[in-house]
């Protein structure tokens, strides 16, 4: 078992649904498990109900980045919003560390929210009448945290958003960029267990939401939370995710590694979702090694992670193979100029 496999679930969503609409029990347990998923949907139809979201199941592991994605109207973000519980699931279980969230008390729920969940969104719902200091601080304010103790924890995390020094402007003083930071260090004031992100950068433009994926990337290495992610772009899902969920009209259609998304899709939909992606970012080291030629330096080792994109730089105008060596240093394999060429010729 792999060292990711390996870590404990610490969300796990189970047959949920959900119906917008009046009578949807006949049709929908409130298990949510049903023997003919097009079937319940068709009949949904036929009653004039809508079904956004329709048997998705899934597990997020700790520490994983797991992203959710699909084209306008496949029921991504009515996903996380589910699992939150900001809207309410007709029928299933999102269960955290042990606790089924569809069957907590208001009470219990607004205790999970307030110590468990971080929650970032495509609109940055900054206060404008609040400075930055107390945007962030505001989640430890509803605590009941003491004022000098919240001020403390906020100003820590606007230095880790790389704010420092601008604790006292208000969001209109802000680009868009550093007011996504400030709804960022908001959400991660309460120090969350699981962060849910839905379309948080979209909103930026391409060189600012480039900025924000390294950044977000480099918290993530920071604080090593269990995250699910939402996107319509698969370039962004590439760059951070481990895990991706492909949504189709409400329906999973694929769970699997970015790798295995682009290279092997399950449908013609997911292929057509991935057509345009460039196979030098998910092709990787590990994917294409050879049997090693004795007598490589282990100190110029790659990971097997490392994508056909890395690799380039390192290979140009070198004429012997790259070892690509696991996380004990050793040697398992090689990499070459020109089997890195007959990958990308190949489709991966």
């Amino acid at each position: 078992m792999s060292e990711e496999d390996s870590r404990p679930i610490r969300l796990s969503c189970r047959h949920v649904w959900k119906i917008f609409g009046e009578g949807t029990g006949q049709l929908v347990p409130p298990g949510g498990q049903v023997d003919d998923v097009d079937g319940v949907i068709s009949g949904l139809n036929e009653q004039g109900l809508i079904p956004a979201v329709c048997d998705v199941s899934f597990d997020v592991r700790q520490r994983e980045i797991f992203v959710i994605m699909g084209l306008s109207g496949s029921g991504k973000s009515t996903v996380v919003r589910c699992l939150s519980r900001l809207i309410e699931p007709t029928a299933g279980s999102v269960v955290i560390d042990d606790k089924d969230l569809l069957k907590l008390t208001d009470r219990e729920l607004i205790e999970v929210r307030r110590h468990k969940m971080g929650m970032v969104f495509q609109s940055f719902g900054l206060l404008p009448h609040l400075s930055v200091l107390d945007n962030v601080a505001y989640p430890l304010r509803v605590q009941g945290m003491a004022r000098g103790e919240r001020d403390t924890k906020a100003r820590e995390m606007v230095e880790l958003v790389g704010l420092g020094g601008r604790e006292h402007a208000f969001p209109r003083e802000l680009s868009g960029g550093m007011q996504q930071r400030v709804g960022i260090a908001r959400s991660l004031a309460v120090e969350p267990d699981i962060w849910f992100l839905d379309e948080p950068f979209s909103a930026l433009d391409p060189l600012i939401r480039r900025q924000m994926q390294d950044e977000f990337l480099r918290l993530q290495d920071v604080l090593h939370k269990t995250i699910v992610f939402i996107t319509h772009d698969f370039l962004e899902a590439l760059r951070v995710a481990d895990h991706i969920a492909i949504l189709r009209e409400g329906k999973v259609v694929q769970i699997d590694t970015p790798a295995n998304v682009v290279l092997n899709p399950v449908d013609d939909y997911v292929a057509e979702f991935t057509r345009d992606v460039p196979r030098a970012k998910v092709v990787t080291a590990g994917s294409i090694a050879e049997t090693a030629q004795p007598g490589l330096d282990a100190s110029e080792g790659v990971a097997a992670t490392e994508t056909v994109e890395d690799l380039l730089p390192r290979l140009a105008g070198r004429n012997r193979p790259l070892p690509v060596v696991d996380a004990n240093g050793t040697v398992t394999g090689q990499v070459s100029g020109d089997g890195v060429l007959r990958a990308l010729a190949a489709g991966g």
